[in-house]
């Protein structure tokens, strides 16, 4: 096909025109000069390139730059920093070359955007290491993350024209990692675009099925919407309210989390859609106001008491405040009703940005939240984890989990992830109070050091300056603080130790006539498979090194073994190779394949399933379902582990795959259920288990069937037996 050159040159500066159209923020005639300098230098760097759709590469930068202006609400230097972010890393550009164009603060930028080079370590994730050099600079530069989100956003928009196996991927790593990011930084619109477009690729169906319903019954919830409303405008205008009201659809993907969580059917989600009321009113009203709106909902319709969420008093710490209550409308359905004014309403959607447009204004209590929440960062990025993958762990459970509220006896509000415990409270106190700590009283109680919290506590820490902490006290802790400062001083207490241990060493070595020199020492280590010398005098203070392994030593040295030089990391890199080497995919069910797969039981795929196989230390290649609740992390930590696979049609094997059934407890009903297993052609029943209490029952099934198409026929059958409500696969959550 020829390309129109001119034609995409006119269509590449109609872009362009768009992209400063759409900045929110008042742009200088120095600020339009230096974003037509960084335009000019990625259209000229990126011009012999294209996308995976065959269209221009520079469409890519201009979009993600249009996304950090217009959605995000970035100014100049987020701008040119975006239209510049994939030259260094694609083009022959460098850091350099960008620092004398732009200077020191955009080189940063764009450093902290570039991924990690070389060669792949298959003991370490390199998508781990990649996305901790982005949160290193984003310590320094919110931008950096800002970019990358705006960044991974345009690539799921257009993630149609990549390969499958690619598409999984990038979902996975976008549902992983991106969109908590999103969340926590409260971009909520992006979050939930991110959300939405990640589902659409790793579990299509489930997307497609909701997608279709929320179509088809748009009509009668725009009806209710209507009729729920209409009392409170009158009201509301007769008091004198500046109010938007409308009805908003839920996400795509939080539906689906619902469904696959609570076991309900999709017309059986009450919250399917929530009722927003935005007030435009002062700022020292705010608070009055929201519950005033609130008081004149609750006239009209009965509140659910255990479903009211106020985040006014106490808002989240990505900034989001509302006030949110769960009421009785028309028809007996229960209706969600978020209540927030324009300024709220504004940093709930737009996150970040927003929040430091209003930050001057509001005064300093107002900044704390957000701040906070950036300082745990930094904090948790003082003494990050040297392996990649621990630190991402720790970086998800600290900075993506829910929160909780705790109070000193004084009545200062500490804010922990869930699951944290009196120790990780003491941490967050000071690190002193957590090194000695001895025990703790939460609402004037004694407990022990791993109690967990909940969120109202009061606690109060006991400390002693004898204690000192213990290798144990790590099993204690969820906080990257809290561990970060126990690995400290353990670390500390052990180089005591083994000074004392270098000593002992020494002896046993002039004892056993060997010389005490550094190549020794170093080969003794190797010998004995340890990581330092440091460990090796810990282990001789403490007794575990004899002389029995000194004398086997001395022997080994004389007569050297030499050491086999396949590694399981080795065999890893080599079976990935052997298996990407041809074009063809790792076939299911093939008797010629010459390699070892196994099931996951973590999923139990069968055929018709959309698999991929991942490359085990030990257990050769484990085949996973895509939507498989472990898939995500895998894809995305260890994207260079996964080989791409199929199902051979042709055989007809068995595959264990279990049912789970809901229903009312009528007489005969379990009679009915195996009738009509027993009815479907070649399904073996292995076992059947069913519980019933206050005349409901739930009953898990275990059958052999040959793919998706005829377990899912069966699944079909089976929920036409009278007093069944419900029947999943048993692997959905």
């Amino acid at each position: 096909m020829k390309i129109d050159l001119e034609a995409e040159r006119k269509e590449i500066l109609k872009r362009y025109r768009a992209l400063i159209k759409s900045s929110k923020r008042e742009l200088s005639d120095e600020d339009k000069k230096i974003i037509r300098k960084a335009f000019d230098v990625a259209v000229e760097s990126h011009k012999h390139m294209r996308r995976k759709s065959g269209e221009p590469y520079i469409y890519h930068p201009i979009a993600v730059a249009q996304i950090c202006a217009e959605e995000i609400g970035l100014g100049t230097t987020g701008i040119v920093c975006a239209l510049l972010h994939d030259t260094v890393e694609d083009t022959d550009l460098t850091l350099d070359d960008v620092k004398g164009l732009f200077g020191e603060k955009v080189c940063k930028i764009i450093d902290g955007l570039t991924k990690i080079s070389g060669v792949i370590d298959f003991t370490a994730s390199i998508q781990a290491e990649n996305f901790r050099k982005v949160l290193l600079t984003m310590s320094e530069d919110i931008r950096v993350i800002l970019i990358k989100l705006a960044d991974r956003l345009h690539n799921m928009r257009t993630l149609e024209h990549m390969k499958r196996d690619k598409q999984i991927k990038i979902a996975s790593e976008t549902l992983f990692l991106y969109a908590p990011l999103a969340h926590r930084l409260g971009l909520n619109v992006i979050k939930t675009e991110l959300e939405d477009l990640g589902l659409k690729y790793t579990d299509s169906s489930a997307y497609n099925d909701i997608s279709d319903k929320l179509k088809a019954t748009e009509p009668e919830r725009k009806k209710f919407i209507a009729k729920f409303i209409e009392p409170l405008k009158e009201i509301l205008t007769e008091q004198g309210f500046k109010f938007k009201i409308y009805g908003r659809p839920k996400s795509i993907f939080s539906i689906n989390h619902k469904i696959k969580n609570k076991h309900v059917a999709f017309d059986e989600i009450y919250d399917l859609f929530a009722i927003r009321i935005i007030i435009d009113t002062p700022y020292d009203l705010e608070k009055s106001d929201c519950w005033k709106v609130y008081s004149i909902i609750t006239d009209f319709y009965h509140p659910s008491p255990e479903r009211l969420r106020d985040w006014i008093s106490t808002p989240k710490s990505n900034g989001y405040e509302s006030l949110h209550t769960t009421v009785m409308g028309p028809d007996g359905k229960w209706v969600e009703v978020q209540i927030r004014t324009v300024r709220m309403d504004e940093i709930a959607e737009n996150g970040f940005a927003a929040h430091w447009k209003y930050k001057e204004t509001d005064g300093n209590e107002r900044e704390n939240n957000f701040d906070a929440w950036l300082h745990r960062v930094r904090e948790m990025l003082e003494n990050p984890d040297p392996n990649a993958l621990e630190f991402m762990d720790d970086f998800k459970l600290n900075l993506f989990s829910d929160e909780l509220f705790a109070f000193t006896p004084k009545g200062d509000m500490k804010t922990l992830p869930v699951g944290a415990t009196a120790l990780d409270f003491a941490f967050e106190i000071h690190t002193k109070v957590g090194e000695h700590c001895i025990g703790a009283k939460v609402n004037h109680k004694l407990v022990q050091l791993n109690y967990e919290l909940k969120s109202g506590d009061q606690v109060e820490i006991l400390t002693s300056q004898k204690q000192t902490p213990k290798e144990d006290w790590l099993a204690y802790v969820i906080t990257a603080k809290a561990k970060s400062k126990i690995k400290n001083c353990l670390k500390e207490q052990r180089k005591k130790v083994a000074e004392e241990g270098k000593e002992i060493l020494e002896r046993k070595f002039y004892r056993n006539k060997l010389d005490f020199t550094l190549q020794n020492v170093n080969e003794f280590c190797s010998y004995l498979n340890l990581p330092s010398s440091q460990d090796l005098f810990y282990r001789a203070a403490i007794g575990t090194i004899d002389n029995k392994e000194i004398k086997a030593f001395i022997r080994f040295k004389t007569e050297p073994v030499k050491p086999s030089k396949k590694t399981p990391h080795k065999k890893i890199e080599q079976l990935v190779t052997n298996i990407r080497g041809g074009d063809d995919m790792l076939v299911i069910g093939d008797d010629m394949q010459k390699l070892d797969y196994k099931l996951s039981v973590c999923c139990n795929p069968i055929p018709g399933d959309d698999v991929f196989g991942f490359v085990t230390v030990g257990e050769g290649i484990k085949i996973h379902r895509v939507n498989c609740p472990n898939a995500i992390k895998l894809l995305s930590n260890y994207a260079y582990r996964v080989v791409k696979a199929k199902w051979l049609n042709e055989q007809l094997i068995s595959f264990l795959a279990g049912i789970k059934i809901f229903g009312t407890d009528e007489l005969g009903i379990v009679n009915n259920i195996t009738k009509v297993i027993s009815n479907e052609n070649n399904i073996n029943m292995r076992s059947i288990s069913f519980d019933t209490e206050g005349g409901i029952f739930e009953g898990t099934i275990m059958v052999y069937v040959h793919d998706t198409k005829h377990l899912n026929l069966l699944i079909a059958n089976l929920r036409k037996v009278k007093g069944v409500n419900r029947v999943i696969r048993m692997d959905e959550k």
